[in-house]
């Protein structure tokens, strides 16, 4: 079974915001170092892609609607 493109956006959602939280803590504790700016770019890359992919969703099942 295939998973849907909103239900990756949101797992994506989560490891963005997951990862938010662990850079976050980290420069908290330890200040600016490699792991906290390895943190958000994780962070980010994985806010893209949960918006990419919802997008994704919509944009398909407008698609389905019309037809």
């Amino acid at each position: 079974m295939r998973r849907s493109p909103l239900f990756s956006g949101l797992i994506y959602l989560i490891l963005g915001a997951l990862f938010t939280y662990f850079a976050i803590d980290d420069v908290q504790n330890n200040g600016w170092g490699f792991f906290s700016y390895l943190l958000v770019i994780l962070a980010t890359f994985d806010f893209g892609s949960a918006l990419k992919m919802i997008a994704i969703h919509f944009k398909y099942r407008d698609k389905m609607n019309k037809q």
